[in-house]
């Protein structure tokens, strides 16, 4: 190595040297430099997030109590319509108590329940929601007032659907013989009604929740 240095004239020395100490710039900015202002810009960057992130943990401090008072008052407000839920420790029991209560509405309002059956029961968070499907006969006044009744009833009750025929007969229209005569402006609705139970569900998991059309019939 000493001989082939030596052989090489001054010129070809210096570039040599010149090659070498641009390698070694090249190799010290790659591996030392660069680093170095990467971690340097990281460093600045969370010097300069950390207030930002301060500033809003103590926010989040400073709405604790506003939270909490939320908090409170949401329970607050679950507690007091728990006594518009539904009664019963399985679906099919308080599927039975909305059915009296629907039912019991529209014998107030003097429509007729033809037919009701109950479907299956939907998981709302920690209720159930129990759904049963009526058909009624009525009046147009007796029909608004019923879901009307429904809408303000104490219990907490959601009409889902409501499907209306109308069995209206124009005056002087030929009756079939042998056909009742029907009163004016006389309707038919099909009508869901929904109404939320606590869930209960290792009693519901050995029953069935469906039930079949039952028919009913009220004054």
């Amino acid at each position: 190595m000493s001989k082939f240095w030596q052989r090489l004239s001054k010129r070809e020395r210096s570039l040599a040297l010149l090659t070498v100490l641009i390698l070694l710039v090249f190799v010290g900015k790659f591996a030392v430099v660069t680093p170095f202002l990467e971690r340097r810009d990281w460093v600045k960057q969370q010097l300069e997030s950390q207030p930002q992130l301060l500033a809003k943990n103590r926010r989040y401090l400073g709405q604790k109590e506003a939270m909490l008072a939320a908090l409170e008052a949401a329970r607050a407000d679950v507690k007091a319509q728990e006594p518009k839920l539904l009664t019963g420790d399985t679906p099919s029991v308080s599927a039975s108590d909305l059915q009296e209560t629907v039912q019991a509405l529209a014998t107030r309002e003097g429509t007729q329940v033809i037919t009701t059956r109950v479907l299956n029961p939907e998981a709302a968070g920690s209720f159930s929601k129990i759904a049963i499907q009526m058909e009624i006969g009525g009046q147009i006044q007796q029909v608004a007032n019923l879901i009307k009744g429904l809408e303000t009833s104490p219990k907490l009750l959601v009409i889902d659907e409501v499907n209306v025929r109308s069995l209206f007969r124009p005056v002087g229209f030929p009756q079939p013989p042998g056909t009742p005569q029907l009163p004016a402006q006389n309707l038919r609705i099909s009508l869901t009604v929904a109404g939320y139970a606590r869930a209960q569900a290792a009693a519901a998991k050995g029953e069935n929740p469906a039930a079949p059309a039952n028919p009913e019939s009220g004054a």
